[in-house]
């Protein structure tokens, strides 16, 4: 699963590299995100910005990274594409998430 990690102080930025989170990803996508959250701080980043769809599965992908988190970790989203962001609307997932324009909007909290 192409998840690229980057981390600055106290966090880690999580981008996912395909085009689509779909039932044809969605529990290798699940797996990597628990890998990848396993260690570093505790806030966390899932940068969509080069995802272009997400299907029901691919949202109770993204919704089960979030519950497999250890206590005391948060899972923000930023970069959402237009039909990605309509999805999170659509299924009221926007006011379960704190969502981001942009990862470069978190730049400084991540230098502070």
């Amino acid at each position: 699963m192409p998840l690229q990690e980057t981390q600055n102080n106290d966090l880690k930025i999580i981008t996912v590299n395909i085009p689509r989170i779909d039932a044809a990803v969605a529990i290798r996508f699940k797996d990597a995100m628990r890998a990848a959250t396993e260690t570093g701080p505790n806030h966390i980043v899932l940068d969509l910005s080069n995802v272009c769809f997400v299907d029901s599965s691919g949202l109770g992908a993204i919704v089960a990274s979030k519950k497999q988190l250890a206590d005391g970790q948060q899972l923000d989203l930023a970069g959402l594409t237009p039909d990605v962001a309509k999805v999170f609307r659509l299924t009221r997932m926007d006011s379960v998430f704190e969502i981001h324009a942009h990862v470069a909007d978190l730049a400084p909290r991540a230098a502070g």
